[in-house]
């Protein structure tokens, strides 16, 4: 495989890097960035002015379009430009506040439900009908029914199973075989991939760095639109994952933040609970 389908991947230092699987995931491929002359009128941040700088003297090679540019937050924003803007001689502006989330409503209020069976209601409620409506959420634990879940930390490799990096241990994720307007072919389809898509990132040692199902979803669909197979590029991109996991450190977090509540939350496979904001995801484990 060309790394060159991937460029960020070996640029980024290592916190960037594992912050940005969903960049690479969610971009347009290289040398899509526009050139049109009306970027710099349209750019909403220095960040964006420094963009049609870059795109305008032909470094933009490596950048996604300016839509999918603004989607990232300021600092994955900064990673992204650092190396076309310093072979350029442009020099970035400081961002050292953390980017306060959109007060308004987005595309992305309503979120699909990571669980096999997203008509479940999955909450603090009572109803018989839902898993986690005798849970607890505290913090880093979640108990329920008997059971403790805990929250799942990045591991060094040194504590990962024999064979977690080989080639031999793949998502193999299935490949979507339906029709993209059959809503609940979809959501059938990216639950189970959704579910290994877990267990392979919690294999390698990365499950404080897995997206969420709303970004897994929204990656699916993109793809679809770009005629790219979602399957093999979940693939191309877990290996290598695992080729720079073998060099690239990791934190056990990379935020303090933690969910709220259990309305963010649902089952992903056995013996697992994912929750998200959409912007931040926490797996949890059940201990043994």
């Amino acid at each position: 495989m060309s790394d060159k389908r991937f460029p960020l991947l070996h640029q980024a230092p290592a916190t960037g890097y594992w912050s940005a699987l969903l960049l690479v995931l969610l971009s347009t491929p290289p040398g899509q960035a526009s050139e049109d002359e009306s970027c710099l009128a349209s750019a909403q941040s220095p960040n964006e002015r420094v963009y049609c700088q870059v795109v305008s003297q032909g470094a933009g090679q490596s950048l996604p379009s300016l839509v999918d540019f603004r989607r990232n937050d300021p600092q994955v924003q900064l990673l992204l430009l650092k190396r076309p803007a310093a072979a350029l001689g442009i020099v970035l502006a400081d961002q050292s506040e953390s980017p306060k989330p959109p007060s308004g409503p987005t595309a992305e209020a309503t979120r699909p439900l990571p669980s096999h069976d997203r008509d479940r209601s999955v909450g603090s409620g009572t109803s018989g009908g839902d898993p986690l409506a005798r849970c607890q959420l505290k913090g880093a634990t979640i108990s329920c029914h008997g059971k403790t879940y805990k929250l799942v930390a990045n591991q060094q490799n040194r504590e990962l199973a024999d064979g977690a990096l080989a080639l031999a241990n793949r998502l193999d994720l299935p490949g979507f075989e339906g029709g993209p307007g059959d809503d609940a072919e979809v959501r059938a389809y990216l639950s189970g991939a959704y579910d290994r898509y877990i267990a392979g990132m919690l294999s390698i040692g990365l499950g404080a760095n897995t997206m969420s199902f709303t970004r897994f979803h929204r990656a699916f669909y993109r793809m679809q639109e770009e005629r790219v197979d979602f399957a093999g590029r979940m693939e191309e991109t877990f290996q290598l994952l695992k080729k720079d996991k073998q060099t690239l450190g990791v934190q056990d977090h990379y935020t303090d933040k933690l969910p709220q509540d259990l309305n963010a939350c649902a089952e992903a496979g056995r013996g697992l609970i994912v929750c998200d904001d959409i912007a931040t995801n926490w797996v949890y484990r059940r201990q043994r």
